[in-house]
Order: C-alpha cells, then structure tokens, then sequence
C-alpha cells in the first residue's frame, strides 16, 4: 500500500508547475497575485519588452487610463513596435468600456489608435474588465498546450523621427500613407504639424483637415490639461 502511494506522489512531484515570467512594474498589480492562486509560478523580471511572458507569447497589459495616457504621450507606438519583434503576441486593455470614450482624451483618438493596432501593426487586442479577469485570461493562455519557439533577444526599438510622425499620423480616421507623406513633406516635423492652422491644413489634405484639425486641437488641450495636472 506504502508502495502505491508512494508511486502516485512521485508522479504528482513530477507534475511541472508553469512558470509566468512578469516585468517587475507588476509588482504591485493584482494579476500576479491572481494567478499564483491559480497554481501558477511567476518570476519577476526586468522585461525590455512587454509585461508577461508566457510560452514567448508577449503580452502588454494596459489599464484603460494607462492606454489613453500612453496615446497622447506617443509611447504607444514604440511599444507595439517592441512587441512585435515575439512572433506571438497581443494586448490587453483592462478596464470596463465606459472608461474608454470621453475624458481628457478625444474618442476619435481612441478609436483611431485601437484600428492602427489592429490593422497597421495586426497586434490582437483582448478586452479585461478587471485584474482579476485579465489572470483568468492569462492562465487560460498559460494552460493551453503549444509549440514553445526559441526565446528571441527583445529590444527596444527606436524609429527615425519620420517614421515615428508617420505611425502616429497614420492612427488618425482618413489619414492615409498618401495624406501623411503630404503633411511631413509640408510642415517637416509633428510639432509643425500640431500647430498649423485649419486653412494650412485644408491646402494640403482638403477635407480631410476638418476632422483632423478637431481631434489635434483636443490632443494639445488634452496634453496641456496633462502637464498643467503635473506640475
């Protein structure tokens, strides 16, 4: 009987616990604590790119004031850019959805950087409404069988100042490759472009300047409100 069991706890021994590699800045989150009740063990690391690593999957997780923040301060882009260099990876975006639209920044905005995400950089996107359910997704994740690829060196990644003026110009509704290399080859850099005036921009992209005119002028208000909060 002793021979049994001792059998049946060697084979429980053996059982490997899944390992969630999590940056250090989710120290204080409660998805790390989540998931350790779920069975799971996480070592914190200091991650170059993304917040979790599961499988080499990367994962961003954004609270919904985190990505809002993270769109007026343009770091948005440069992430994604980071996050695409694992062949498997996606976002998460945590938070319930009438946080999403309005506040300091322009809806507009919002749903113009979530489509650059989707289609310029075909990164998913994965809706949370708490800590709690963006673990669940994550252990989920974790759980499932797949085929691990060779770890990859994650770096930052650093784009020249015209292809940084061309990714966030591009998030913009109706702003096409052809309507940015227009404004960049007029104005030269985003500041310029920022503030040029609503007659300046109509000469260079026509109708198109009424809606980007709109949501340029709440983004330097928005920036201004920022930055006025913070001193």
């Amino acid at each position: 009987m002793s021979h049994l069991l001792d059998i049946f706890s060697r084979k429980r021994q053996e059982t490997p616990i899944k390992t969630i590699i999590v940056d250090n800045r989710e120290l204080n989150s409660l998805v790390p604590i989540e998931l350790r009740k779920r069975g799971f063990r996480i070592e914190f690391k200091q991650l170059t790119v993304a917040d979790y690593l599961i499988n080499n999957i990367a994962i961003e997780r954004k609270t919904i004031a985190d990505f809002k923040a993270s769109i007026i301060s343009k770091r948005i882009i440069d992430q994604l850019q980071e996050l695409k260099q694992y062949p498997q990876h996606l976002i998460i975006i945590e938070g319930n959805d009438s946080e999403m639209y309005g506040g300091n920044l322009h809806e507009n905005a919002v749903r113009g950087m979530l489509l650059t995400i989707a289609i310029e950089f075909q990164v998913p996107i994965i809706h949370t409404v708490s800590e709690k359910d963006t673990a669940k997704y994550l252990a989920v994740l974790a759980s499932k069988k797949q085929k691990v690829e060779q770890p990859i060196r994650a770096s930052k990644v650093f784009l020249t100042d015209k292809e940084q003026i061309q990714f966030i110009l591009e998030g913009f509704p109706g702003i096409g490759p052809a309507s940015v290399k227009k404004l960049i080859e007029k104005f030269k850099s985003l500041k310029n472009i920022a503030n040029a005036s609503k007659e300046d921009l109509q000469k260079i992209i026509g109708k198109k300047s009424e809606i980007f005119y709109k949501i340029i002028n709440r983004i330097n208000q928005d920036v201004k409100q920022t930055t006025n909060q913070r001193q």
